[in-house]
């Protein structure tokens, strides 16, 4: 059964950095897209993922909100995705859930992910 744990979730100053993992076990991370999402306080979870990245590891794709200051990555040997995040903001505060993800065209070009099968989430907290 495929399962997806994230960590690294904390409390950080505006400006500051966190890296997040998502380890993904039950199955090869290489046979899936995976995406990261976020829910921010009394909001629904967001649809559109913040970052994903393809089966492959050759495609990868940001929101706008985070363009510059957020990188996906993986480790196939690790079976594990991050999302190293720079520069966070207070409108970065969220729980934050990695999934596998579909990509979809955007109308104007360029994709956005979509999440299936999620973890449980690691809460992030920007603050002065």
């Amino acid at each position: 059964q495929l399962q997806l744990v994230e960590s690294g979730g904390g409390l950080v100053q505006p400006g500051g950095s966190l890296r997040l993992s998502c380890v993904v076990s039950g199955d090869r991370l290489d046979y899936y897209a995976i995406g990261w999402f976020r829910q921010p306080p009394r909001k629904e979870r967001e649809r559109v993922g913040v970052s994903c990245i393809n089966s492959h590891g050759d495609l990868t794709n940001y929101a706008d909100s985070v363009k510059g200051r957020f990188t996906i990555s993986r480790d196939v040997a690790k079976n594990t995705v991050y999302l190293q995040m720079n520069n966070l903001k207070l409108e970065d505060t969220a729980v934050y859930f990695c999934a596998t993800a579909t990509f979809r065209p955007n109308r104007g070009g360029g994709s956005s992910c979509y999440g299936d099968r999620w973890g449980q989430g690691t809460q992030v907290t920007v603050s002065s």
